[in-house]
Order: C-alpha cells, then structure tokens, then sequence
C-alpha cells in the first residue's frame, strides 16, 4: 500500500521518473582521474558500524581492499580506487597515557578533543587532498600503543574515519563529502549489550556504565558533528515493534538539499511525501513487516531530503522491488544496488535500512567523486 500525501502530476508523466528506463551501464567500477584526490569524511562512535559501512562502500569502487602492506599492524586501508584512514592514529596518547598523563592526571578520553593531535591530521588531509604522499601516525589497537609512522600515497579517493573528521575546521573544509552515521543511545545501549555479554561476560549495569562514562565527551566533541554532516544515516529503534533488542530498526536516510555535488535519492517523485508499505507477495518481510517513507524535512535548520525503511526483508534479491521505485539513487544500472547488498549478505544490517542507505550513500560518494573530477 503506498499512502501519497502529495505527489504531483508529472510523476506519472511520459519519460518521468516513474516511467523511464534507469539502465545505464553494467560498470560499477568508476575510472581513475587525472586530478587530486577526492576528500570524504565518516564519523561516528566506537561501536557503530564504521568497519561495516567501510566495507561496503570499498566495494563499490571494485578492487581488492586491503590492510597497506607496511609489514607489521597498521589500520590503513587500501585499494586501486580508495584508501582509508583511521583516525584513531590521530591520537595524542597512547592507552596507558589516557589513563593518566602529565596534562591529564585523572585520565581523558578519546572522544576529547584534547586527545587528538590536530595540526597532524591537517595537514596530512591537505597534502593527500593535495596528492602529496605523507608519513603519518598509526594507533595499535591490540597493543594500545603509538607505533612509529607509516608512508601512505593518495588515490582518487582518500577517506577519513573516526571519531572527528568534522571538528576541526581546517580538516572539515578540506573534505570534499561528509556522513555521519548517527546511532540512538537506545540502539547503541542494545548492540553494546548483546556484544559485551556475549564477547566478555559484561553485566547490563558494566555495560551502562561504560556507555554513561563516555557520553559528556561524545556529547561535547562527536555528536555536534552531525549537524555539519552533508548526509546523515541514524538508526533508531522500530516504530513497528516493541522489541527493544535491536532486532527491528527504523532507519533513515538524511540527505541535505544545500549540498550540490550530489542531489538526494527519493521514492517515487522529487519533493512528494510518501508512505509505502510494499505488497508482501513483491517484498517478503518477517513480522512486523516493512514500511518506507520518503518526504522532506529540516535538519539543524538545513532543508534535507529523507527516506525511511522501518522493519527488514527475508530476502534480499526482493529488493529489486524497492529498487525499481527509487529514484536518483546513484546506481550505474539497474539492479546495481540489489546486487550490492546481496554480495555483501553476511554483512550486519544487510536485511534492514542500515545495509540500503549504507549501500546509497556508498554510491553518493561515487557521484560525488565523479562529480568533483569530470
């Protein structure tokens, strides 16, 4: 059932959206460009599915992705097309000087702004940006120790990941896109619980206390990012079901107007408001169902565009039924992002609004990139 708010004439129009054929080229691979690097910045907390997102988008591009061969641990991730950076290796101390530190005798954070060395970080995403080669730090996160620098060249796509890639502004305006994966405190109270009780024995009031001694700085230095953040992907619990588990998801996909290089993806017709609840012999989805919704909003006082998925699907290949009523969604043919989720099956969220807004905003980052080089 599709509930249309408002939904002009044109929609229906010959050669309108609805009606035209959206099967461009079975190449997914974008070709590499004689030009500087492209600068893209993902933030988000700990725990929140930056290592999944990166997955997917690496895949995207084509190409093998994998850990820069410098010999020892590095988390540095490279392919012909991207490399991703950590931003991790940004910080100022290592585990043990977090702890306790002359500056900092009762021990910081590394959310805290305090923590990361800035001057560092921008001028390594200036030289990359720049397509200058740097020697930058790197974090050991087995060990929790500072190891000695590493050599990283640009490729046509550099990508920022961590914690603050927008807070500081000589490093924000050198990003050419920025995301910000926003996860609720409910959602990340749950996926923390499930992970931390199951992985290391951890009680719910270990877990809630290790969330609460973070969240003045998360609140201070991360969270304010996502009112900077071109594109926002935030996860909430299910509007379908009572379940607190994170079971069930509503998902949306944030898209601001004002950002020019790429425009937001819709269902259906470009500034509509749309409900849709998806015919079950179409779309197969396990009880409580699946809804979508597509309208405009506003952001932090920005115009966005939003579209919503709340529930998740048996089967991902039937998303081609989805597929098939978005529009501007960045895919290169028809098909592409059914064929995206489906070779990233065993990835978490695959089955709800995580995987295909992941999978839109990876293919954004395409548009964007070929956008900023032609």
């Amino acid at each position: 059932m599709i509930s249309v708010i408002s939904l002009g004439a044109a929609a229906f129009a010959p050669g309108s959206a609805l009606h035209s054929s959206r099967v461009v080229s079975h190449v997914s691979n974008v070709q590499m460009a004689d030009a500087n690097p492209v600068v893209v910045g993902i933030a988000a907390d700990s725990g929140c599915g930056k290592s999944t997102f990166m997955r997917r988008l690496t895949s995207i591009f084509g190409g093998e992705s994998k850990l820069l061969d410098i010999g020892r641990e590095t988390n540095t991730l490279v392919s012909d097309m991207t490399t991703v950076i950590c931003l991790d290796d940004y910080h100022k101390w290592d585990r043990t000087g977090r702890k306790s530190n002359p500056e900092w005798p009762d021990g910081i954070t590394a959310l805290h702004e305090a923590c990361q060395d800035w001057d560092k970080m921008a001028a390594d995403v200036t030289d990359l940006k720049a397509g200058k080669a740097v020697s930058k730090p790197i974090y050991n996160h087995i060990t929790g120790e500072l190891d000695p620098y590493e050599d990283v060249s640009p490729t046509p796509i550099v990508i920022f990941e961590g914690l603050h890639p927008m807070h500081d502004d000589r490093v924000r305006e050198a990003l050419d896109l920025t995301v910000y994966l926003d996860i609720t405190d409910e959602v990340k109270f749950a996926w923390k619980a499930q992970r931390d009780i199951a992985e290391r024995g951890a009680t719910m009031e270990e877990v809630q206390a290790a969330i609460d001694g973070r969240k003045p700085d998360f609140a201070a230095y991360v969270e304010p990012q996502k009112a900077k953040a071109d594109i926002i992907v935030q996860v909430l619990f299910s509007d379908l079901s009572e379940d607190k588990t994170g079971k069930f998801l509503k998902v949306k996909l944030i898209q601001k107007k004002a950002f020019k290089t790429v425009s937001p993806a819709y269902f259906f017709d470009e500034g509509s408001q749309i409900e849709w609840t998806p015919n079950s012999d179409k779309l197969s989805a396990t009880e409580p169902g699946v809804k979508f919704s597509y309208y405009d909003d506003e952001w932090f006082g920005a115009p966005v565009s939003v579209l919503e998925m709340d529930g998740k699907v048996d089967s991902l290949e039937e998303l081609i039924y989805v597929e098939s009523h978005l529009c501007n969604s960045g895919t290169k043919f028809y098909g592409e992002l059914t064929e995206q989720i489906t070779k990233n099956a065993d990835a978490p969220g695959s089955d709800n609004g995580t995987g295909l807004f992941q999978t839109i905003c990876a293919f954004k980052i395409r548009e964007a990139y070929e956008a900023i080089v032609a």
